[in-house]
């Protein structure tokens, strides 16, 4: 007899549905469950959680089943729970965190990942300093700021580069004279420092540290022997100083026409160079160095102050440690048309001449070898450029500008200063 239950059903299956196994007895009312499956975000698998406190608590994920559950050991999967800075809502409910990066991370228990933070390092940091200039210097904010930082850069080192470099490659300062020979200072005087007796005046370097000549006027107005005129004269107007002269030659040896010639300088330059202050000893120095005042050669100074025979230097041709200069007069008044010579009392070049010769005896000349005429030449010469003869360095400066030998200007000085001793005698 065949299978009732089938026919009654009208069934005819030939397949038999096997039974199902009986479950253990331990997992009896227990329901199959595997571990909650996670989405797959491949930015997470780099990641590393930060560690916080208080420590991370066991969160229990729920168990499904379906196409996408994940078998595992395990009903249930537990994971270290850890604070980060966004949190995103994950499906079924289940919330999921963004970490971020950390230095180092190493297996917890059953599987959670921790992370063990470490000190930053040199080189890392390094690392990550290029990293974002070099990210920085792509954008276009970048690309405008770092050329002007290289150019501010190259900028400051160049500045900096010359203010080393410039004042060493500088050349040191020059004396003034151009005698080579004059290593040491004439007479022993000292170079360069204080003056003594001025205070705060310091002598530019190259020009003996002395004071002015004895009898160089002050500030505060001449000395009492400066020139005195008497009455007007009637010709020569220097003549007007012949009683001071007089007073002067007998302490001096300075002859009266000269003197005269001299003193009237002085009180022209006064009225016509008021910030010169330039004083007749200065000139008798001059005058002295040069010719003997007017007596070199043979000649000698007449009443009218012109030196007879005319005084004539050596040519200046180069020799003899002589300058070399051409003739610049055609010879009209050196008498030579090939090099120039030094005229008169005192010692003017013919170029020299034309530009600063002056008539001081009013004959309608310009003379170089009437001293009167000449000493006033030299006065206005020394006065150029606004010097004043009572500072050390303008008068220093105005005499090697006459001649530019040391030597030279250190016995002017002495002259001049032996002059103003015994004008006060």
């Amino acid at each position: 007899m065949g299978d009732t239950r089938r026919v009654v059903d009208g069934e005819d299956r030939s397949t038999v549905r096997p039974l199902r196994p009986a479950a253990p007895p331990g997992d009896l009312g227990r329901a199959e469950s595997t571990s909650v499956p996670r989405p797959r975000r491949p930015w997470l698998r780099s990641a590393r959680p930060v560690p916080a406190e208080p420590p991370p608590a066991q969160v229990t994920a729920p168990a499904t089943t379906g196409p996408e559950a994940e078998p595992g050991p395990k009903a249930d999967a537990t994971s270290r729970a850890e604070p980060a800075p966004h949190t995103e809502p994950g499906p079924e409910g289940a919330a999921t965190s963004r970490a971020e990066p950390a230095p180092h991370t190493e297996p917890g228990p059953e599987g959670a990942a921790t992370s063990k933070a470490e000190p930053a390092q040199p080189r890392r940091l390094a690392a990550s300093a290029t990293r974002a200039t070099r990210a920085w210097s792509r954008r276009p904010s970048g690309r405008v700021t770092l050329p002007g930082l290289f150019l501010l850069l190259l900028v400051a080192a160049t500045a900096a580069a010359g203010a080393l470099l410039v004042p060493k490659a500088a050349p040191a300062p020059e004396p003034v004279a151009v005698d080579a020979t004059a290593t040491t200072s004439v007479n022993g005087v000292p170079e360069g420092g204080a003056l003594p007796g001025v205070t705060g005046t310091v002598v530019p370097p190259g020009l003996p540290s002395t004071p002015l000549p004895a009898g160089t006027p002050t500030p505060g107005g001449t000395q009492p022997t400066g020139p005195v005129a008497g009455p007007a004269p009637t010709g020569r107007p220097a003549d007007a100083l012949a009683a001071w002269a007089q007073q002067m030659s007998a302490r001096t040896a300075i002859p009266p026409v000269a003197m005269q010639a001299y003193g009237y300088a002085e009180l022209v330059l006064a009225e016509t160079h008021r910030s010169c202050q330039l004083s007749w000893t200065t000139l008798a120095a001059i005058g002295y160095v040069e010719s003997r005042h007017g007596s070199a050669n043979g000649a000698t100074l007449s009443s009218t102050g012109r030196a007879e025979p005319e005084i004539l230097g050596d040519p200046l041709d180069g020799q003899g440690g002589r300058s070399r200069i051409l003739d610049t007069d055609r010879g009209q008044l050196d008498r030579d048309t090939v090099y120039d010579r030094a005229l008169g009392p005192m010692q003017f070049i013919p170029s020299t001449w034309q530009e600063i010769g002056a008539d001081a005896d009013n004959d309608g000349r310009r003379d170089p070898h009437d001293i009167d005429d000449a000493a006033l030449a030299a006065g206005n010469y020394l006065c150029k450029g606004g010097r004043n003869m009572t500072i050390p360095g303008d008068w220093w400066g105005a005499v090697l500008s006459y001649n530019d030998v040391r030597r030279y200007a250190q016995d002017v000085f002495d002259r001049a200063n032996e002059y103003g001793r015994l004008s006060r005698t």
